[in-house]
């Protein structure tokens, strides 16, 4: 008995345990490996929210923003105009068309650039935008404490064995 318990004593005692201490060397230890990687993705979301945090907009850029709003409406209600106008005086729409035809090919492929990268930047711009409010939103302290969830069964549990 005693060459087990001094066994036994050797591995387990001290509150050291020998065979989890080797056994770490070849295989990492789960628990700690999720607690780095927790905050490892904690600290990169902070610096990310922190890398895309700007003070508040000025008046200036509110205008400008609120200008860049008019174009789609813009487009779109001229568009249904062409239709209304077409319907209500069609000589004067006829003529429209005619000087439209006279406009040379060169001339619409600027416009058609011009038109595209306008809207293929503003749908950068706020996709951009939407990406650091996601990222803002991640970064932000919780309001439910670390650990604490509405779930019964484990409040139940927690109240039978007094935790």
């Amino acid at each position: 008995m005693g060459l087990i318990t001094g066994l036994m004593q050797f591995l387990f005692g001290d509150g050291r345990n020998v065979v989890a201490e080797t056994a770490q060397v070849f295989r990492e230890n789960a628990e700690q490996g999720a607690v780095r990687a927790a905050d490892a993705r904690a600290d990169s979301l902070q610096q990310f929210a922190a890398e895309f945090a700007h003070p508040t907009r000025g008046i200036f850029d509110r205008i400008v923003d609120g200008l860049n709003r008019l174009p789609r409406p813009a487009l779109a209600l001229g568009t249904i105009w062409l239709f209304v106008s077409a319907m209500r005086t069609p000589q004067q729409f006829a003529q429209g068309m005619q000087g439209l035809a006279l406009v040379p090919e060169p001339l619409w492929w600027l416009m058609g650039a011009i038109v595209s990268f306008y809207f293929g930047a503003r749908h950068q711009v706020k996709a951009f935008e939407f990406q650091t409010s996601i990222a803002r939103a991640l970064a932000a302290p919780s309001n439910v404490p670390t650990g604490v969830s509405d779930n019964p069964a484990l409040q139940e549990w927690q109240v039978r064995n007094g935790q």
